[in-house]
C-alpha cells in the first residue's frame, strides 16, 4: 500500500470515528431530551391522580380524577384489584384503548417508566401502584399514564438516518479529496523518485527537483535533496579529474621513468657484452674498454639520480594528494632569506646571482614550517637558473598590507602568455624547454602545494625571450607598520 493511501485511510478511519462518536451524542442528547420531557409530563399527571383519593371510583371515568381533559396524546387508566374495577381515561373510552395490567403481586415491582405498543402505535407508559381511598375503605390500585410516542420515534428515526447518510457522504467525500489531496501533496516525492531513478540509470547529475510548493517538510526535503545533488555531482567532478589527473600521472611517470631505465639497462647490456669479450678477440684496448666502463658507469650514475629525483618529488606530491600536511610554526624571514641566498650561490648556474636588501625583513614573521619553505624558494631558484643561459637571477622581497612577497627574477627564455595557465601542472614542462634542460616538471607542482599549504599565492609576470618574475605571496603573522 503507497504512503497516499495509508494516509488517507488513517485519516479517513480517524474521521469515521470521530463522526460516529459526533452522531451518537448528537442522536444521544436529543433522545435523552425528547423523552426527558415526556417522562417529566407523565409523572406529574401520575401525581395529580395520585392526590385525588377522596373521590368515589365506583362509577364515572378518570377524566373526572384527573380534573379536566387528558389531551388528545395523554392517556391514563386506573385498575383496583380487589374490586376488580378498571377506570379509563375518555379518550381511552372512546377509541376503545386498554393497556395491559399488572399482576396485583407486581403491581409495586413494575413501578416506573416501559415501553409497548397496542394496536401498531408506540407508547410510554408510567406505572404507579397506590392505594385509593373510598367510603368503603381503601383498596389496592396501580396507576397507569401513557403517552403516544410515535412524532417522537418518526422524529428520531429520521435524524438516525439523516446522521447515518450525512456521515457516510461526508466519509466518502473525505476519502476522495484526502487522496486527491496527498497525491497532489506526495507528488514532489515522485519527482525525487524519478530524479533519483535518472540518477541511478544514467550519469546526469546535474539534474535538479524543481519545485514551487512552500517550504514545508517536502519543501525542505528537496532542498536538501538539490543539495545532496550537487554535493554529489561536485564529488563526481572531483573524482573523474582526481581520475584523469591520476591517468596522467601514471602515464607521464611512466614516461619519464622509461628514459632512465632504458638508458641504465643499454649501458648494463654494454658493459656485459665488453666484459665477457675475449681480450684476444675484442678490437678495443683495454685503456679504450675502462673509459668505455667509467661512462657508462657515469651514466648509469646520473640517471639513478634523475630517478631518486623523480621518486621523491613524486612522494612529495602523493602525501599532497592525501591530504597530509605538515607542522608549522612562526618563522623569522630575515634570516630564512639569507641562508637560502647563500646556498643558491653555490648551485649550478651560467647566469649571475644577485641578492637585495633583505635588511627590512628584520622582525617580520610567517607562519609555516622552515624546511618545506626553503625546499619551495630553491625549486623556484633552480628553475631559473636552468632557463636562463646567460643574465642575472635576482631575490628580493615586496610588502602588501599584511603579506610579503619573496620576488625572483630572472631574464631567461621566457615564456608564452598561454603557458602560464599549465606550468603548475605536474610533468608539464613548455615545449621549447623540452630536450634543452633537465627536469622532470614536478618542481613547480610541489611548489604550489607548499604555497597552498601556507595560505599563499603565486603571481606570474612572463614574456617570451624577455624573462620571467614569480613573486611568492606568504601571509604576515606580524604585519609592516604603516607608512
Amino acid at each position: 500500500m503507497s504512503i497516499k493511501l495509508r494516509l488517507t485511510a488513517w485519516y479517513s478511519g480517524i474521521l469515521a470515528v470521530m463522526l460516529l462518536a459526533l452522531s451518537a451524542a448528537i442522536y444521544g442528547f436529543v433522545y435523552f431530551n425528547t423523552y426527558g420531557d415526556l417522562k417529566e409530563r407523565l409523572m406529574r399527571q401520575a401525581q395529580q391522580v395520585g392526590l385525588k383519593t377522596d373521590f368515589d371510583y365506583t362509577d364515572g371515568t378518570l377524566k373526572q380524577v384527573l380534573g379536566g381533559p387528558a389531551g388528545q396524546s395523554l392517556f391514563a387508566q386506573l385498575y383496583i384489584y380487589d374490586l376488580d374495577k378498571l377506570i379509563p381515561s375518555q379518550n381511552m373510552s372512546e377509541i376503545n384503548l386498554q393497556f395491559k395490567v399488572p399482576a396485583k403481586a407486581d403491581a409495586a415491582k413494575q413501578q416506573g417508566f416501559s415501553q409497548a405498543n397496542y394496536g401498531g402505535n408506540p407508547f410510554l407508559i408510567y406505572q404507579q401502584a397506590f392505594d385509593v381511598g373510598t367510603s368503603n375503605g381503601n383498596y389496592p390500585a396501580v396507576l397507569q399514564v401513557a403517552v403516544y410516542t410515535g412524532e417522537q420515534l418518526s422524529l428520531l428515526n429520521r435524524l438516525k438516518n439523516i446522521l447515518l447518510v450525512g456521515s457516510f457522504a461526508t466519509l466518502i467525500a473525505a476519502f476522495t479529496f484526502g487522496l486527491f489531496l496527498a497525491r497532489k501533496s506526495m507528488s514532489p516525492i515522485g519527482m525525487v523518485i524519478e530524479a533519483a531513478n535518472g540518477i541511478q540509470t544514467g550519469n546526469d547529475l546535474s539534474s535538479r527537483i524543481e519545485y514551487n510548493g512552500p517550504p514545508d517538510e517536502i519543501g525542505r526535503l528537496i532542498e536538501t535533496v538539490n543539495s545532496m545533488l550537487g554535493r554529489m555531482e561536485g564529488f563526481y567532478r572531483e573524482l573523474e579529474d582526481s581520475y584523469a589527473t591520476q591517468r596522467r600521472f601514471v602515464s607521464d611517470a611512466s614516461h619519464e621513468l622509461r628514459t632512465p631505465l632504458t638508458t641504465i639497462r643499454g649501458n648494463i647490456d654494454l658493459l656485459q657484452k665488453v666484459w665477457e669479450m675475449d681480450p684476444d678477440q675484442s678490437r678495443m684496448s683495454e685503456a679504450e674498454i675502462r673509459q668505455l666502463s667509467i661512462e657508462s658507469v657515469k651514466d648509469i650514475a646520473d640517471e639513478s639520480k634523475r630517478m631518486s629525483r623523480l621518486v621523491g618529488d613524486m612522494l612529495s606530491l602523493a602525501r599532497a594528494d592525501t591530504g597530509r600536511t605538515f607542522d608549522k610554526e612562526p618563522v623569522a624571514l630575515e634570516p630564512l632569506m639569507t641562508e637560502v641566498a647563500r646556498r643558491a650561490s653555490f648551485l649550478p648556474r651560467q647566469s649571475e646571482w644577485s641578492i637585495g636588501d633583505l635588511s627590512q625583513m628584520n622582525g617580520k614573521y610567517i607562519v609555516g614550517n622552515k624546511d618545506y619553505l626553503q625546499q619551495m624558494l630553491f625549486i623556484f631558484i633552480d628553475n631559473a637558473f636552468k632557463y636562463t643561459p646567460s643574465g642575472e637571477v635576482t631575490m628580493d622581497a615586496v610588502f602588501y598590507q599584511n603579506q610579503v612577497g619573496i620576488r625572483i627574477k630572472d631574464i631567461g627564455i621566457g615564456m608564452d602568455k598561454d603557458q602560464v595557465p599549465h606550468i603548475f601542472d605536474r610533468f608539464y614542462r613548455a615545449d621549447e624547454s623540452r630536450g634543452m634542460t633537465e627536469g622532470i616538471g614536478l618542481g613547480l607542482s610541489i611548489a604550489k602545494w607548499i604555497i597552498d599549504e601556507h595560505g599563499g599565492s603565486v603571481e606570474v609576470v612572463t614574456r617570451q625571450g624577455e624573462g620571467t618574475t614569480f613573486i611568492i605571496w606568504l601571509p604576515l603573522l606580524f604585519a609592516p607598520p604603516l607608512e
